[in-house]
């Protein structure tokens, strides 16, 4: 699988760019803030319909514009795909797939498969658990793009739920059951879309689990050992079956006894949305006990891992490696670079040449791109 061209408009600092690509390693060279990342950012969105770096859709699209299109065309297996994927601030978004509409913007999900590799990853060891649900379900949409409407529905039932339970607890006091009756309703919802989510990402993290543990061993030989758990609130026997019919008698279970303590909150205390990914160097938690090396090549297992989970299914994804080889030492560069010599294309952006491993010598360099709206970058090709 590979790129053959990527176009913007309006998007972050591009106003223009058309790019053809090839398979093999391309790298844009250019100094901070010249616009490199936007464009892996913008191949991100289009395998995952999300940014990995901002939470909203706002800040994708120019200043002055009213919307940007992201347009690629993806090859795979001889078989060519067009995305035309158009961002509209405060309205859905639009796409086409081989220049026709299609009715969800998820129905384009699974023509780009790719694993990025980025400065933000350190958040997946020292950030919130929000950060490392989000990278558990992007790569369990990558691999079952369904995923991605199961994710979105149990979303509405959480923001449905909650403002149900901050209603519900005067009506408590009042001694109106009808809130309450609802509530039931909606705790047959949650534990019913919850349970389909948490089924995919235990399914998930138990083919992670070994790729995690052998990847981290190349990274740092001789370290403590790795090891990733999925962490939730109900029954351990439901959790390690994995089985979704066991989880959602797991989770109504829960949120009954939780009950009196949700309605006193006024938030939902039990479901997916709570859970983590446990990291783990040594039985101790990465986060707050890894040094900065051991969090960088957790951080770096993670990704590896999903590489090989998804080339495991067949298309090689594109690797997307933006401006990473300045953050790592000299044994981690070279792990990185012998995974990306497996990769059928790897994007890669860099502020100066040194930055790349030595023995990706480019053959041509400095083709421009023009577009950005306060800068050109070159291109290195190899």
């Amino acid at each position: 699988m590979y790129v053959r061209q990527l176009g913007l408009r309006d998007f972050r600092s591009w106003h223009t760019v058309d790019i053809e690509l090839e398979p093999g390693a391309t790298v844009f060279v250019g100094q901070n803030g010249f616009g490199k990342t936007n464009l892996i950012e913008a191949l991100w969105y289009c395998a995952t319909l999300g940014s990995h770096r901002v939470g909203t859709d706002a800040p994708l699209i120019r200043v002055g514009a009213d919307r940007a299109v992201i347009s690629t065309i993806v090859a795979n297996d001889g078989r060519e795909l067009a995305i035309d994927l158009e961002i509209v601030a405060g309205r859905a978004n639009k796409a086409l797939l081989n220049r026709s509409p299609v009715r969800s913007t998820r129905e384009i999900l699974g023509v780009l498969r790719a694993v990025l590799f980025a400065p933000e990853d350190l958040a997946l060891v020292r950030g919130d658990p929000s950060d490392r649900r989000r990278y558990l379900d992007e790569l369990a949409t990558l691999q079952r793009p369904r995923i991605a409407a199961v994710r979105a529905d149990y979303d509405k039932v959480v923001k449905q739920r909650t403002a149900l339970l901050k209603s519900a607890a005067a009506a408590r006091f009042r001694g109106d059951r009808g809130t309450l009756d609802t509530l039931d309703v909606w705790d047959g919802h949650l534990a019913a879309h919850g349970a389909q989510l948490m089924a995919a990402r235990l399914q998930l993290v138990a083919a992670l689990a070994p790729e995690v543990e052998k990847a981290y061993a190349v990274l740092a030989p001789g370290s403590r050992p790795a090891a990733i758990r999925y962490r939730s609130s109900i029954d351990d026997d439901a959790r390690q079956v994995g089985d979704t019919a066991e989880i959602e008698a797991a989770l109504l279970a829960e949120l009954t006894r939780r009950r009196p303590a949700e309605l006193e909150r006024g938030v939902c205390l039990v479901g997916p949305h709570r859970d983590d990914l446990e990291l783990i160097l040594g039985g101790q938690p990465a986060k707050g006990f890894a040094s900065h090396g051991e969090s960088w090549s957790m951080a770096l297992a993670l990704r590896l891992a999903a590489f090989e989970l998804l080339k495991a299914d067949g298309a090689t994804p594109v690797l997307l490696l933006d401006d990473v080889f300045a953050e790592l030492d000299t044994a981690r560069r070279a792990a990185l670079a012998g995974v990306a010599e497996t990769a059928e294309q790897v994007l890669v952006t860099a502020a100066v040449p040194e930055d790349i491993p030595a023995n990706w010598a480019p053959k041509r360099i400095g083709v421009e791109i023009a577009g950005a709206a306060d800068a050109r970058t070159s291109v290195l090709l190899s």
